[in-house]
């Protein structure tokens, strides 16, 4: 591995973790100038390719789905590590399935039952353009179904 700082070509490895994503974490040390960086190394699998409403095919992209559930947490207690711990747990559990392609109705149903677990407001927003809103009625729907049912209580 080549020192990012003084370019030499060798460097030593101090330290290896393996990380939940499946990835090794390594700790290096250049021997020629003694600094010190990491590097992760991740292993690679067949890419997976996301079938579109349109039929139409293109790979999976895991910073395409960070955006799109991002842009459905806008202003909301929801931090970034929250949201990168979403988008891992939704392409691990893409990648482990032995169908190398997959329906973006299927990944945006993974997203929206994780979402519902976070945040209601940022479930709302994915579904509605997820699920294409056309009318105020599919709106009022969705904020139905996730609703807390209220018991009345009687005295």
């Amino acid at each position: 591995m080549m020192c990012p700082f003084c370019k030499a070509p060798d460097t030593k490895v101090i330290d290896s973790r393996r990380n939940e994503d499946f990835s090794v974490r390594r700790r290096r040390e250049c021997v020629k100038c003694k600094k010190r960086f990491t590097t992760y190394e991740k292993i690679e699998t067949s890419p997976i390719l996301v079938v579109k409403k349109d039929s139409t095919r293109e790979p999976f992209s895991k910073e395409k789905l960070r955006k799109g559930i991002l842009y459905s947490c806008i202003k909301r207690p929801i931090s970034s590590k929250i949201i990168d711990k979403l988008v891992d747990e939704v392409e691990k559990e893409i990648s482990l399935r032995d169908d190398p392609e997959i329906k973006s109705i299927e990944i945006g149903e993974l997203v929206l039952k994780k979402l519902k677990k976070i945040d209601d407001v940022a479930y709302i927003r994915f579904a509605s353009v997820y699920r294409e809103f056309k009318e105020i009625e599919s709106f009022n729907a969705e904020v139905e179904k996730i609703k807390p049912s209220k018991k009345k209580s009687r005295d």
